[in-house]
């Protein structure tokens, strides 16, 4: 990041930026420039044990900020709570750098980390994930641990809001929400100093309130799934079943499993 910090300061300066989140910084303490920028908090996190990675945000000081510990040196992400202004709630905003060859159990470790902080407060999470496999149009993934991070992604009802590559033909850079209607498309397009990735800007809607929605829901996280594979083994699926064409008997399957979800899966 070091010979992009004079063009990052102008950028930042010029477009008014509320919120900037950084991965890779490299950042040391033996740097001889200074990272700050006037009218902004920042908070940052280095790699440990080693060169390379790190991350950063930058908040506009007019914004009271806590930020989190995230209870893991291993886990490259900080966590920065901003507090809503009147009646408007807390945001959770996250910045994230996964390293390609990151073991199977940091990225277990962060995906709880990241469940347990989306289940009470709107979040963004913003970041390098390096999951050059996934096409997010079709949902799909080549790899495991890409697959797994979608199976993850769609279990907790995240949204990933980026569309375009960010950088060459791989989208590597992902915007992830919790909530639809907190932000605005993602746009892709721009570059400070040489760097090969693509900036990514949205808008983090400030109107967005506590129960801005009224549409019901399937709440999984509180599901009783013990009480639900029960009420689904009393099912009599080999006798309802028996003799019966596919279209009929894929219309009692799921007309049953629909019921049997009613008393287990609460709504919200």
């Amino acid at each position: 990041m070091g010979n992009k910090q004079e063009e990052l300061e102008a950028i930042v300066q010029q477009e008014n930026y509320d919120i900037v989140a950084i991965t890779e910084t490299w950042w040391e303490d033996l740097h001889n420039w200074s990272a700050a920028i006037d009218g902004y908090q920042l908070f940052r996190r280095g790699r440990q044990g080693r060169r390379g990675g790190g991350v950063a945000l930058y908040v506009r000081d007019i914004f009271e900020c806590l930020e989190l510990t995230n209870g893991n040196d291993r886990v490259e992400c900080l966590w920065v709570k901003i507090k809503g202004k009147a009646n408007k709630a807390d945001i959770m905003v996250g910045v994230y750098y996964r390293p390609p060859n990151q073991d199977v159990e940091i990225n277990e470790i962060f995906y709880h980390q990241l469940a347990k902080l989306s289940q009470s407060l709107a979040l963004v999470l913003m970041g390098d994930l390096n999951f050059p496999d996934i096409s997010w149009e079709y949902n799909m993934a080549e790899r495991e641990q890409s697959r797994r991070f979608l199976e993850w992604v769609e279990d907790n009802f995240f949204t990933q809001m980026v569309s375009e590559p960010t950088r060459e033909s791989a989208l590597l850079d992902l915007l992830l929400v919790n909530r639809e209607e907190l932000v605005e498309e993602a746009e892709v397009g721009g570059r400070p100093g040489h760097s090969d990735h693509e900036m990514i800007e949205s808008s983090i809607l400030g109107e967005t309130r506590r129960g801005v929605t009224k549409t019901a829901t399937l709440d999984f996280r509180r599901a009783n799934f013990d009480l639900f594979r029960r009420l689904l083994d009393k099912i009599p699926w080999e006798a309802a079943l028996k003799d019966i064409g596919v279209q009929e008997g894929w219309t009692y399957f799921k007309t049953e499993v629909l019921k049997a979800q009613e008393q287990p899966v609460p709504v919200c």
